[in-house]
């Protein structure tokens, strides 16, 4: 029995969450690959569920977890957030479970989703909810994390040539 070989991740970043959508949409019309677990529909249904918490708000985290994050915003998150805006957000960090989505969906709603709530964070003006880990920001430190946080998702998928 031979193993499928999964190819290696691509080197992406972003300028504008336009460019994530268009990302998206190239990855559905051309096909891909995936490098790791996610499929695009559940990729960008995780980036819509985290690009919309600044503008709705986090949700709770269990006590154990809060305290942790309480205890890492007030320690070292301002400079994670740094590091990640330079070098990109590492893999294999836990995230929310409620944000991880099944295999399988529908790629076409999940970028519609996506092309929606980019659009509506770009015209958002009103309070950016702070980070659980990384605490307060403005709305470009925001959009620059969005980016980052788009960039490690989707080098995962790699559109086929």
């Amino acid at each position: 029995m031979t193993t499928a070989i999964k190819p290696e991740r691509r080197k992406l970043t972003f300028a504008t969450l336009d460019e994530v959508v268009a990302d998206a949409e190239n990855l559905q019309a051309k096909g891909y690959e995936k490098a790791g677990n996610w499929d695009l529909s559940q990729v960008c249904l995780h980036l819509v569920d985290w690009m919309s918490f600044p503008m709705d708000g986090f949700p709770k985290p269990p006590l154990p977890i809060r305290f942790m994050l309480w205890s890492l915003r007030n320690t070292i998150g301002k400079s994670m957030f740094r590091k990640y805006l330079i070098e990109g957000m590492p893999t294999g960090k836990p995230t929310m479970p409620q944000t991880i989505k099944e295999p399988s969906g529908d790629p076409t709603v999940a970028i519609l989703k996506l092309k929606e709530t980019v659009e509506r964070f770009k015209a958002h003006t009103g309070v950016i909810h702070p980070s659980p880990l990384f605490g307060a920001m403005n709305k470009d430190d925001a959009t620059r994390l969005q980016l980052v946080h788009c960039a490690l998702h989707l080098s995962f998928l790699v559109p086929k040539s």
